[in-house]
Parts: structure tokens; C-alpha cells; sequence
């Protein structure tokens, strides 16, 4: 079984937990039809669209 050699400062260990936060924030394209922006590869929440086709009924 593993063991440690040395205690890992707390230095090490909070850069290494710093790096969690740093996320990318997720892409977004525009609507072809309503110029809404939305997200790839998903049908549009506004007008309800994917590929130029009516996908959902949105009110």
C-alpha cells in the first residue's frame, strides 16, 4: 500500500485545488433564424429550430 514520504505542504496542496475553478466558459453560435445566441448542437430555445428545421413547439 501506498504511504506518503512527507506531509504535502499547504501551499502544494491549495495550487494544486486552485486550478478546479479555472473552467472555460461554454461555446455559444447564433441562430441562423431568430440571430439568438445558443448552444452547438442543440435545437434553438427561442424558436425551437435545428438545422433550419422546427424541432419544438415553443410558445
Amino acid at each position: 500500500m501506498a504511504v506518503p514520504k512527507r506531509k504535502m505542504s499547504r501551499s502544494r496542496t491549495r495550487h494544486r485545488k486552485a486550478q478546479w475553478l479555472k473552467t472555460a466558459a461554454p461555446t455559444t453560435t447564433t441562430c441562423p433564424r431568430c440571430k439568438s445566441t445558443m448552444r452547438p448542437h442543440i435545437p434553438c430555445t427561442v424558436c425551437g429550430t435545428y438545422k433550419g428545421v422546427q424541432v419544438l413547439d415553443v410558445e
